[in-house]
């Protein structure tokens, strides 16, 4: 048995799709404790982990990325937040570390401190990222605007001038204060990184929670980047007792976890959807239903409620664009609506449309008659969210993943070694 050491982010978008691979790890004999939001703690350790709470402060962090006017500005807002973040995850995690002992780290891609407070321990470690990592890879577009593959010369031209425009120009901004953050939390053994790629690519092994035909083909990731399929994992609640008195398909409309100033979604989808033939089922996390005015008959808005009773009787999920609620629509083959607002919500938008599982909607382009149209739409592509859904399920999943992350264990392999003999 190993003892295990996993840190999240404060979100629970980023803690709901580890929890599989915690389970998993507990099920094999690991000994599983965990950092992650307060307010989670208790059920976590129903779960069986042993659980505590990051820093409290990190969670007055909040973004302010929905306040840019442009995907660079944007961009540049939200490494501000992470690397404010990560000079607090970085004393909290070794604070942590020192109380358990751990054999493994595994954390969130987006814990940033954390994460060099990792690499500089010397144990071995991975990173799980709940999101499109933002890696470089040889015919896939520059993360963040959300554009389409192309190929051949005129793609390779376009892909250069946005990489310049956008990626450069963050990096220019990013790395002086991620280089510092690695001197402060390694007490300056660590040598500064040059690019985003070179930084989010530093641990050993990262497992990434979607997979083709979602994700895009990267042949030239390497090994060290295992994409397992979507986790969708949520609390175990009773079934709404008022969802069984509607009697239409469901329409899912949700929001995210971390607020971005999307509630524009659900007043929207209230209102384009109010005389159709669906049951509209709307989640607010991060604001609650304050300012969404009056419910139509055919609806319901909820701060939160698990997702899985909806979908099982959804036509459609209109979703902000973040991948835990996008893939866990897809992962029950069902078709989506995406209004991305930001983040990495244009680069998921990009690939429900590459994957012709969906429809992307632009912000800008939001009103009733358009959502309802977009609604319309993406009830025929559910052929393509059912092959996503397969594709999920081919990744393996939480055992992948687990695979993977025994494979990091020298005593695991001395262990399984001996039991052979």
């Amino acid at each position: 048995m190993s003892t295990v050491l996993a840190y999240t982010s404060p979100a629970i978008g980023h803690l709901f799709p580890l929890v599989p691979l915690l389970l998993e790890l507990k099920a094999r004999g690991h000994d599983v404790h965990l950092r992650t939001l307060p307010s989670q703690v208790a059920a976590m350790r129903a779960l069986g982990f042993h659980a505590a709470p990051v820093d409290q402060r990190l969670l007055d962090l909040e973004h302010q990325d929905y306040l840019a006017k442009s995907v660079r500005t944007a961009l540049a807002s939200s490494v501000d937040t992470f690397t404010s973040r990560a000079r607090l995850d970085a004393p909290d995690f070794k604070a942590a570390m020192d109380d358990v002992g751990p054999d493994l780290l595994l954390l969130d891609i987006n814990a940033w401190g954390a994460g060099t407070v990792a690499e500089s321990s010397g144990l071995p470690w991975a990173t799980v990222s709940p999101f499109i990592p933002p890696l470089e890879s040889k015919g896939t577009p520059p993360f963040g605007p959300g554009l389409a593959p192309m190929s051949g010369p005129l793609g390779r031209a376009r892909d250069a001038v946005v990489r310049r425009l956008v990626i450069a120009a963050v990096e220019k901004v990013m790395m002086p204060g991620i280089n510092g953050m690695r001197a402060d939390a390694s007490g300056g053994r660590l040598p500064p990184l040059r690019t985003a790629d070179a930084f989010f690519r530093r641990a050993p092994l990262m497992l990434l929670t979607t997979a083709e035909p979602f994700e895009y083909a990267h042949p030239d990731w390497g090994p060290e980047v295992r994409m397992i399929g979507a986790l969708p994992w949520e609390p175990a609640e009773e079934r709404p007792a008022w969802l069984d008195a509607f009697d239409k398909p469901a329409v899912l409309v949700t929001t995210s976890s971390e607020y971005q100033a999307d509630e524009k979604l659900v007043r929207t989808a209230l209102q384009g959807l109010a005389e159709e033939p669906f049951t509209v089922v709307a989640t607010l996390p991060a604001s609650g239903s304050e300012g969404i005015g009056s419910v139509p008959a055919n609806a319901r808005v909820e701060r939160f409620i698990p997702h899985g009773p909806v979908l099982e009787r959804a036509a459609v999920a209109v979703t902000h664009g973040g991948m835990g609620a996008t893939q866990k629509a897809l992962a029950k083959g069902v078709p989506v609506v995406v209004v991305p607002f930001g983040r990495d919500q244009n680069e998921v938008a990009a690939r429900v449309v590459a994957a012709d599982a969906g429809v992307r909607l632009r912000p800008a382009k939001l009103t009733p008659e358009s959502l309802r149209a977009a609604v319309r739409e993406a009830i025929g592509k559910a052929d393509g969210a059912r092959r996503v859904a397969a594709g999920y399920v081919a990744a393996g999943g939480a055992a992948a993943g687990v695979d993977a992350l025994e494979g990091l264990l020298p005593a695991w392999h001395k262990g399984q070694a001996g039991a052979a003999q």
